[in-house]
């Protein structure tokens, strides 16, 4: 067998496909390489002529990598595959033993792509890492993953956010994560939900309870209260496996803000809590400070931008910090900033206690008055997009990946 750019030229020439030169030019830059390698084929590539991966390319790909033992990661991020690409990915998933990782981020898949997809991995026990964020799978594409993990023992990382799941396949993931064993992380966030009575949180909390193997749990704008993070609460005083909460884009006040505080007080577990764009105010911002500065608190990394948060709750957190140092990410931007706020962040920064690559202010002076300005960190600033230059992982602004340790492809660029 020749190298994989003559292979992927034969199969062009045997299908009578046009040649993606994108595609060659990548595959030429594998070429002599050792060692797992992924094919970077995204998109949305500003730093080189990009040729859009389509069903045809899809098909011409998973000829050539079919036997191919080399390839462990393939990111097709931003392309144009629909229904009918992703029915080739699958017949690759059934027939390579060595992919395990797959991103297909905002493509054009819907519910029989990803049928095609969730049956092939029935049968597929290598691909650890699937992510279809921004596929409009809806509900029906998202039952057949969820029928998929009764069988599937292998995947650890699921993403469908963005998906427009409904209320009986987020339920149906609750369920079926009862009995998986392999899963570590599952994003579900921003479906598309019509009830307001939150079957849901009460389904994820039950899961929690049962489930002693899942990582990470993104519940992004699912609209949840207080009344579901009571819920979930209530199941992760029993649950010591749960690293990372994601509850970013919700509608929690502080009376959630201070049942997740009660967790941290007593759950030793948890390290990673995302809480940007609620409204937990002061008070919430009070009670979580209240949990960091007990030695019984592991938390990592906060995020709390846009919370509608003054001078005393931020204040008590940038005290807490300093009775505790297990906090060392902390993310503020989009709260009320006032001048003691600024002291106190800029005390943080300037004594070393908190490093300028993990948070999302920076300090700078005008007429003697102490101010903060945003930078671009966070735990997850590149889940959408990729930067012009540097690293498409970069701590600093995907700090989740680092801190959680779950990148199962150090090569790639997958963010969880």
């Amino acid at each position: 067998m020749g190298s994989i750019t003559d292979v992927y030229s034969s199969v062009c020439k045997e299908l009578k496909l046009r040649t993606n030169r994108y595609i060659l030019e990548v595959l030429q830059e594998t070429e002599g390489k050792t060692g797992d390698i992924t094919l970077k084929l995204t998109g949305n590539d500003r730093l080189r002529k990009v040729e859009r991966v389509t069903n045809k390319d899809a098909l011409a790909l998973s000829r050539t990598l079919r036997d191919n033992d080399s390839v462990t990661g393939l990111d097709l991020r931003y392309n144009c595959i629909t229904d009918e690409g992703a029915g080739h990915l699958a017949d690759l998933l059934k027939e390579n033993v060595c992919l395990r990782s797959l991103d297909l981020t905002c493509n054009d898949i819907q519910t029989d792509g990803a049928e095609y997809i969730a049956k092939s991995l029935t049968s597929n026990d290598a691909l650890l890492s699937l992510r279809l964020t921004g596929n409009k799978i809806g509900n029906g594409g998202a039952m057949h993953f969820a029928s998929m993990l009764q069988v599937n023992s292998t995947l650890q990382e699921l993403d469908v956010a963005d998906s427009d799941l409904g209320t009986q396949s987020v339920i149906a993931f609750a369920i079926v994560l009862n009995n998986n064993k392999s899963l570590r992380s599952v994003n579900i966030s921003r479906p598309l939900l019509f009830s307001h009575q939150e079957e849901t949180a009460v389904h994820l909390s039950g899961m929690l309870v049962v489930n002693q193997c899942l990582r990470e749990l993104h519940l992004g704008k699912m609209g949840m209260t207080d009344y579901g993070v009571e819920r979930l609460t209530d199941a992760l005083r029993t649950n010591y496996t749960l690293k990372y909460l994601d509850l970013r884009c919700n509608r929690v006040t502080r009376d959630g803000a201070r049942c997740l505080a009660k967790v941290l007080k007593n759950n030793g577990t948890l390290e990673i809590l995302d809480l940007a764009s609620n409204r937990i105010e002061d008070d919430g911002a009070f009670y979580l400070s209240q949990a960091i500065a007990l030695p019984t608190c592991n938390l990592k990394a906060l995020s709390i931008p846009n919370n509608n948060i003054a001078t005393v709750g931020l204040v008590s957190l940038s005290r807490a910090m300093q009775a505790n140092n297990t906090l060392t990410h902390i993310y503020i931007w989009g709260n009320r900033l006032e001048e003691p706020v600024c002291q106190a962040f800029s005390d943080l920064l300037s004594s070393g206690r908190l490093s300028s690559e993990q948070t999302d202010v920076c300090v700078y002076e005008v007429d003697g008055c102490v101010c903060l300005a945003e930078v671009f960190h966070g735990l997850k600033r590149h889940y959408y997009w990729t930067p012009s230059y540097g690293q498409d992982v970069n701590p600093a602004s995907n700090a989740a990946v680092a801190l959680t340790n779950t990148q199962l492809y150090p090569n790639s660029s997958h963010t969880p």
